[in-house]
């Protein structure tokens, strides 16, 4: 058996009595059974089904009163998640046109049973194929989320993977990048520019050398930030402090850890516009 499941199918013909021969033969058929969802007399009754339910193959005349069926094969194409296509007409003259649009077989009428169940093999054998690709693709996205849910860190010669949940921001230091967690501290390669687009929205920028997760930011107030020196950290959002001492400089607090980092007058605005987006 090349499929578990029946394949689904939906007829589209302007003549009942071809609808109810194709029915009958489909009936026949057993490796691989197919099973009738609905039938349709004109594209757009087609069309109009397939807007609400789905299928796996459309067997499908070509001359109808209407759009015929390669316009209506030619629709199917954009669809989300299109069905295969399987011709059954009359006349062959179309097969060549058929075949650009992507259709698995041509059949002509009269149909015989068992160029139809030939018909259903090689569309069981593509909906495998298609089904494979889908769980490749699923797979790789799998892959490439759980990289991108980690940092990797080389510390002292083993790579630590840290899930990115657990960080509370990132800042650049010297040649390096901080990474702090509400119980480490790790060093690692690499920019902040290219971290800031691997973490997306999940991170803020509040300064050319900090990303901060926004799960982790709790507030967003005036604070006294000093270097070594004594001095105001550069390139900050600074304001005089009420009682008209030294300016201080726009922070903000990150949970668990309780530090404060400051926020550049360029980033002020946006990180107000995300806190405020937040209910912070």
């Amino acid at each position: 058996m090349l499929t578990q499941a029946p394949i689904s199918v939906l007829l589209v013909d302007d003549e009942a009595l071809a609808r109810a021969r194709l029915r009958a033969l489909l009936d026949s058929c057993r490796d691989p059974h197919a099973q009738v969802l609905a039938e349709a007399s004109t594209a757009s009754a087609a069309q109009a089904w397939l807007r609400e339910h789905g299928c796996d193959l459309v067997l499908l005349d070509v001359q109808m009163p209407g759009p015929d069926g390669l316009m209506l094969a030619e629709a199917l194409r954009h669809h989300a998640r299109p069905p295969l296509v399987v011709f059954v007409t009359a006349h062959a003259r179309h097969a060549v046109e058929a075949f650009e649009l992507d259709a698995v077989d041509y059949l002509t009428k009269p149909v015989r049973l068992e160029r139809l169940q030939a018909a259903l093999v090689r569309v069981a054998q593509r909906l495998q194929q298609r089904e494979a690709l889908q769980a490749r693709t699923a797979l790789q996205q799998d892959e490439q989320q759980a990289e991108e849910d980690v940092l990797p860190i080389n510390d002292r010669g083993r790579v630590l993977r840290v899930p990115v949940a657990e960080v509370l921001y990132l800042k650049a230091e010297l040649k390096y990048l901080t990474v702090r967690t509400a119980t480490d501290r790790y060093v690692m390669d690499g920019t902040l520019n290219d971290w800031e687009q691997r973490l997306g929205a999940r991170f803020l920028r509040i300064h050319r050398n900090a990303l901060v997760a926004k799960s982790a930011v709790r507030e967003l107030d005036r604070h006294a930030l000093r270097d070594e020196a004594g001095a105001a950290a550069p390139d900050t959002a600074q304001a005089p402090l009420d009682d008209g001492s030294p300016t201080e400089t726009w922070a903000v607090r990150v949970a668990q850890v309780g530090e404060w980092l400051a926020v550049s007058r360029r980033q002020l605005a946006s990180v107000r516009e995300a806190l405020r987006a937040l209910g912070r």
